[in-house]
């Protein structure tokens, strides 16, 4: 696939809304097709971190919790924000440990991914979490979670049929489960 230089012209830019989680901007362009318009951006202030956790006999760790802005309840993997200045590890293994009480051994980097790129600039990147130890979670104070442990194939099959539908949760569940896979590491789906 050929890369392409932008088609857009940025005029001007000025900041709508600022806090520590989000930035909103609204520039002033010239589109793709030569006519002035606007085009609002949301610049989050943090990277979105996943984490798949998988024991030794297959099974993950899910999150259950109430998410404000769609106003639903959401089974999720383990997932939070990292500041733009700390490595993303550290705060991968900070939210495994806050979430569902886990330690890992062995760390594999998934990879990164844009989660809602016509608005925002919003990156995520996942891990998988392997060679795990027990201890205890010690959420946040705005997190009310409950914790399930399941089959990764069980898992993976509700990001499939959409009972799962937080997008950082199936992108980390559908390359965990194809890492696995050319790992020959169960389960077998």
């Amino acid at each position: 696939m050929e890369e392409q230089t932008t088609p857009w012209k940025t005029l001007g830019s000025r900041e709508i809304y600022i806090n520590p989680w989000i930035r909103v901007r609204e520039d002033q362009v010239i589109r793709p097709d030569e006519k002035p318009g606007i085009y609002g951006v949301i610049e989050y202030q943090n990277y979105a971190i996943g984490i798949v956790p998988v024991a030794e006999n297959g099974d993950t760790w899910l999150v259950g919790q109430w998410r404000y802005p769609l106003d639903l309840y959401s089974w999720e993997i383990p997932e939070g924000g990292g500041p733009l200045g700390a490595p993303l590890i550290d705060s991968a293994k900070r939210e495994l440990q806050e979430e569902v009480g886990l330690t890992a051994g062995e760390w594999v980097d998934l990879g990164e991914h844009h989660l809602s790129n016509s608005v925002s600039n919003e990156t995520g990147r996942v891990y998988l979490a392997l060679d795990l130890t027990e201890g205890h979670s010690e959420p946040e104070g705005d997190e009310v979670l409950q914790i399930r442990r399941l089959p990764l194939a069980e898992a993976h099959a509700m990001a499939m049929d959409g009972r799962i539908t937080d997008a950082l949760s199936i992108i980390g569940l559908t390359r965990a489960v194809h890492y696995l896979a050319k790992r020959s590491i169960p389960p077998a789906l």
